[in-house]
């Protein structure tokens, strides 16, 4: 089957109970893609569990629960078909899970609504987000105004919000120009398919139609071969699937691969021998495409998430160390030397140790070359060893392996990205 339309994944994001699964269900419901019949279906098991009004919530929720049983090796999300492209919508529910997903799940995402509730406005986690989004390479962002509904549909709640989020987009280094605010009420559908009556001051697109202006994400089909290992599945019939999303390259049946670090820490040589997306056998898939591979001599116990598959010929780095350079999002003291968080890279998890801080650069500009430590808001080139087998490379080589998010004690610390890197013997 030929692909027509090329796809893009979008990414809902924000703050906790700011509406992102209530906007993209009503979305789904008033473009045709979730029936009446469903719809009321929905609102009666709404009410019954006392959750009166969430039955859009409800709608994208179902899908969260059939991923979290993993019966499906399908990990597109939620289809919608637009004018311009195939659009895979990620939602990301709740904060947790949203940086479990953002990150590990391999900055999936070629674009992001930022959902901003009209009169809670700027939450940390809002900060947190734009951070993320902007580490893991997300270089488009549209941002919803939600519930405008609560603030009578007035262009100034609007406004306000506008202004406290460009702030953040600014420092995070978006460029204001290309964000669209969008003003919306996806409890009541205004502003999601079509123009609103209740915002006749605002006029830009709406939800629908931002998805069309987001530019088609350039393919990397010209570096080697990197798929980070999302999940690894046993399917009757087939044996052994990893799936994941093809960072860079391209993957087709034949093709010789080594799966790096592997369980032994010294790659695992395969050949592929399918490659299938939405129950579909493939030709060849490429960076950007969600997939399930079969591979010939590789078991379920040689592999696990956060492995990467690799062109046999030109494999990835396994770090012995690496210099990084590092945003220090929130901390809640300072960092010194020794400390060792968790690094989140493609879909990988590792406790790495800060060994050598070379020079800081403070929010006002100051350089300071061997600070004694870093606090929130420095940015500083670190040197850093890795606790365990760590695939990375540098932003030089392929940027798509060298972004990461720094995790501590269940909150991101930092983010940043790998500019040297020395190999593992």
């Amino acid at each position: 089957m030929a692909k027509t339309k090329p796809v893009i994944n979008v990414a809902f994001v924000g703050h906790v109970d700011h509406g992102k699964s209530t906007t993209i269900g009503h979305l789904m419901f008033q473009s045709g893609k979730l029936p009446q019949q469903e719809l009321d279906k929905l609102r009666a098991e709404a009410v019954k569990h006392g959750k009166v009004g969430f039955e859009f919530a409800y709608y994208m929720d179902k899908f969260k629960e059939e991923r979290e049983r993993g019966v499906t090796i399908d990990l597109s999300y939620e289809k919608l078909p637009t004018n311009k492209y195939d659009v895979t919508i990620i939602d990301a529910p709740g904060h947790k899970d949203f940086v479990k997903n953002m990150i590990t799940g391999a900055s999936q995402a070629d674009a992001a609504f930022l959902t901003v509730a009209a009169k809670e406005g700027v939450q940390p986690q809002t900060k947190e987000h734009v951070w993320l989004l902007k580490t893991m390479g997300v270089a488009q962002i549209a941002v919803l105004v939600n519930k405008m509904d609560t603030v009578d549909y007035k262009e100034d709640a609007f406004k306000k919000v506008k202004d406290e989020v460009s702030v953040i987009l600014k420092q995070a280094g978006y460029k204001l120009e290309k964000v669209t605010f969008i003003p919306i009420s996806g409890f009541k559908g205004e502003n999601l398919v079509k123009k609103s009556d209740k915002l006749t001051w605002y006029k830009g697109p709406t939800l629908l139609e931002q998805f069309d202006l987001f530019e088609q994400p350039e393919k990397p089909t010209n570096l080697p071969l990197r798929m980070p290992i999302q999940d690894v599945y046993e399917i009757t019939g087939i044996g052994t699937v990893p799936v994941g999303k093809i960072e860079t390259g391209i993957m087709k049946p034949g093709q010789k691969i080594i799966i790096l670090p592997g369980r032994s820490g010294k790659g695992v040589p395969g050949e592929i021998r399918t490659v299938e997306m939405h129950h579909e056998q493939l030709p060849s898939a490429e960076a950007g495409d969600n997939v399930g591979t079969n591979i010939r001599g590789v078991g379920k116990k040689d592999i696990a998430r956060g492995d990467v598959i690799c062109d046999a010929a030109t494999p990835a780095t396994i770090a012995a160390e690496f210099i990084a350079q590092v945003a220090i999002i929130s901390h809640p003291t300072v960092i010194a030397k020794g400390y060792t968080p968790v690094f989140h890279v493609h879909t990988a998890q590792v406790p790495c140790q800060f060994i050598e801080l070379i020079e800081k650069t403070s929010p006002d500009g100051t350089k300071t070359p061997n600070p004694d430590f870093l606090k929130t808001g420095d940015v500083a080139k670190v040197k850093i060893k890795p606790i365990g087998n760590l695939v990375l490379e540098t932003q030089a080589a392929n940027p798509h392996m060298a972004r990461f998010a720094i995790r501590d004690a269940g909150a991101t610390v930092g983010a940043g990205v790998c500019i040297e890197v020395t190999a593992k013997k």
